[in-house]
């Protein structure tokens, strides 16, 4: 019998015990698989999503919130700023270029955002069906992210009616949509947005609220966006231009790279909570079975000894002990890694029905062979003091021992 087979069958001699050390390792493995795999894929998509933007300007109110809002849309926004306003900031010398962002309706659940074409160059957007570029932007006319047009199942030339609010208010139907085009799958935050024309949802709001004529022009004269994404000409406007902004106007300008550090630090707390449980976790299984393996090694001094008479050198006894640890570790690992994928799933799930981050279970991070070297390792460690044991195991003395 081949030292794999009979190393397994001395494992399944003991079911209770196995399971546990088994349930223990897979516990450990999953959490910090789960931990790697979520983690990585949420930084990717900040950064992603980022997109070589250098400050944030809108309405005053908390700077992560301003972030979360105008460029990940995970968050609510805090007000509108006057477009006078936005288009004296984009004649500032040190500014390379403003896109401005109004954002406050939604349909199905996926955020209208008024914008510019040169958003879609912002995240090198193309089009896969339909109209796109200055045509798409025309009024009334809207982009769709492959997100929204899976889940809507729209196609250019269809219209739609918008809500009044983020999360689904009164519908403004004497103002429908028409879809000009359908993006291609960009895998940042442009999948689950409603691309269209500043002039449209200023269209679609003064329509519902002007009485008149000279309610439209006052409407007119008073436009407001919500905020604008602004790119530096030169490096040195990171020092004068948000000062400035902050302290000359009525806006609030926020750096998006200081605020994600911000936010990845906080939420860093919760991951190390988690990989440091994970940790414990694999010591305890560790521990658990070095235990396990040292009591069978001690049980089993008998059968270690007539294994030895019957010709087993004392390197093959020691792999029997190792070769169990091993067949724990290679079963936690496999289950571990299973569980941390379906925990992904599951989570990708939830995040999806909340239009939020994109995350998926179906990737391979590189991390994830360090959990399976480390699982690996910790289980050889475990079974190194058991094996030397069997090692050493005095045939002679275990005869006399045992008549």
């Amino acid at each position: 019998m081949s030292t794999l087979s009979l190393s397994l069958r001395y494992l399944l001699s003991r079911p209770l015990a196995a399971v546990l050390n088994l349930l223990l390792l897979t516990l450990g493995v999953a959490s910090v698989g789960f931990v790697l795999l979520v983690g990585e894929q949420v930084d990717r998509a900040f950064e992603r999503d980022l997109a070589g933007i250098d400050l944030v300007v809108g309405a005053k109110g908390s700077p992560i919130q301003l972030i979360l809002s105008g460029v990940f849309h995970l968050d609510v926004p805090p007000g509108n700023v006057p477009l006078a306003d936005v288009q004296a900031l984009a004649r500032h010398p040190m500014v390379g270029q403003v896109i401005p962002l109004s954002i406050g309706d939604s349909f199905r659940g996926f955020r209208i955002v008024g914008t510019e074409p040169a958003y879609l160059d912002l995240y090198r957007l193309r089009v896969a069906g339909g109209a796109g570029g200055e045509a798409a932007f025309a009024p009334m006319q809207a982009l769709l992210g492959h997100a929204v047009a899976q889940a809507t199942g729209l196609a250019p030339g269809q219209r739609f009616i918008g809500q009044h609010g983020l999360s689904g208010g009164h519908a403004h139907g004497d103002t429908p949509y028409t879809v000009a085009g359908v993006l291609a799958p960009c895998h940042c935050v442009a999948d689950r947005l409603v691309l269209t024309a500043l002039e449209s949802v200023w269209r679609v709001h003064e329509d519902a609220t002007a009485a008149d004529a000279e309610d439209r022009r006052l409407l007119q004269a008073e436009r407001e966006v919500t905020m604008a994404l602004v790119r530096y000409r030169t490096p040195l406007a990171a020092v004068t231009v948000p000062r400035w902004v902050n302290g000359s106007t009525p806006m609030q300008a926020a750096a998006p790279a200081v605020e994600v550090t911000r936010l990845l630090q906080l939420l860093g707390v919760g991951t190390r909570v988690l990989h440091g449980f994970g940790l414990v976790l694999l010591a305890s299984a560790a521990l658990s079975v070095f235990i396990a393996l040292w009591n069978a090694v001690r049980e089993r001094r008998a059968d270690l000894a007539m294994l030895r008479l019957l010709g087993a050198r004392p390197m093959r006894v020691a792999a029997l002990v190792l070769c169990q640890s091993l067949w724990l570790a290679v079963a936690a690992c496999a289950l571990g890694l299973l569980a941390a994928h379906g925990a992904a799933a599951l989570v990708a799930s939830l995040l999806a029905d909340g239009r939020s981050l994109p995350v998926t279970a179906w990737v391979w991070v590189p991390q994830e062979a360090w959990v399976v070297a480390g699982a690996l390792g910790l289980a050889l460690l475990a079974a190194l003091i058991p094996a030397a044991s069997a090692y050493r195991t005095d045939v002679a003395q275990l005869l006399q021992s045992n008549p």
